[in-house]
């Protein structure tokens, strides 16, 4: 049997500049197909915007309010919401409060910083590093 307890995981930066502590993947557990991982993004800050072309995600958020950005579409999100991320859709999340913003972020396949293209603001190009 495997538990993986949040205190115990090292918070890293993603590619997109969330810190995220991975609960369940392919480095520190049995799990294969998927990964599990808490974010946080500080208040007034917000991730870059950024695609997948492997890799679903899901977010549900546990503390905080923010806006999600999928596509060219800005939403509010709040504790309880959970937000279906397709591959290859240009994404990313502020956080307007005045807490962190935390949610779990599920991916199949699991994250990987190779499967993040980071997208150019002013130009909608994209990099791939």
């Amino acid at each position: 049997m495997e538990i993986v307890n949040l205190d115990e995981t090292v918070a890293f930066t993603t590619k997109d500049g969330s810190e995220i502590r991975e609960l369940l993947a392919h480095r520190n557990s049995s799990i294969r197909q998927q990964s599990l991982a808490e974010a946080r993004v500080p208040p007034g800050c917000l991730t870059l915007a950024h695609y997948h072309p492997k890799t679903e995600e899901i977010y549900y958020l546990l503390r905080g309010t923010g806006q999600m950005r999928i596509s060219d579409e800005w939403r509010e999100v709040r504790v309880g919401d959970a937000i279906a991320i397709p591959p290859g859709e240009v994404h990313q999340i502020r956080n307007n409060g005045a807490e962190t913003l935390v949610f779990l972020c599920c991916c199949a396949p699991g994250y990987e910083h190779e499967d993040t293209v980071i997208c150019e603001a002013e130009t909608g190009e994209t990099e791939t590093s």
